[in-house]
């Protein structure tokens, strides 16, 4: 009895008539959220000023220099494009240098910054390509990493690379790295 209500004219028109409302009301449910977060589900960051990006690297370069006592360390800045584009936004990268051990003490001396930069909430992430014997950190949205430098024997090199957060336009800028070596320490 029950199949053939369902299988009669007014069933089906109720039956299809439910599917497409169904359709309907779920479309508009998901043209309208987009409409409220165009980005989908993220929660757009605050943008970084000038001041900001720069402290946000330079800060944690100190950490290494003093806790990973990096010996004869000198560094640089620079705001960099996080596009192929050099347009914004942008991200601040510092660079820096230090005395390392020799080749068969390294891995040990590498063991022992990552374990103090554990104590900043740094955290060991895969070892980074094209450096071997090298170690990557990484802490909120910033990325370290560190190795021998194959340019500069007996040196290390660390690059700390902050977050894409920096929407101000640089394109034109005068270029280059600055010289913060005199910031490392304190």
């Amino acid at each position: 009895m029950v199949s053939t209500r369902l299988r009669s004219r007014p069933g089906l028109v109720l039956i299809s008539a439910s599917l497409v409302m169904s359709l309907v009301l779920g479309t508009l449910f998901v043209v309208t959220h987009r409409m409220d977060n165009p980005r989908g589900a993220e929660t757009p960051v605050a943008p970084l000023t000038d001041e900001e990006t720069r402290a946000q690297v330079l800060d944690q370069a100190r950490q290494f220099v003093g806790a990973g006592k990096l010996g004869a360390a000198k560094g640089v800045y620079l705001l960099m494009s996080c596009s192929s584009e050099e347009k914004p936004p942008y991200q601040g990268t510092v660079r820096v240098h230090f005395d390392v051990p020799s080749v068969a003490e390294t891995p040990a001396y590498f063991r022992q910054i990552a374990r103090a930069m554990e104590a900043y909430g740094w955290r060991e992430g895969l070892p980074p390509g094209r450096h071997p014997g090298g170690r990557t950190l990484a802490k909120g949205g910033l990325i370290a990493v560190y190795f021998r430098d194959p340019d500069l024997p007996g040196r290390g090199l660390l690059k700390i690379s902050g977050e894409c957060r920096h929407f101000a336009d640089h394109r034109d800028d005068p270029p280059g790295f600055v010289d913060i070596t005199g910031e490392l320490q304190g």
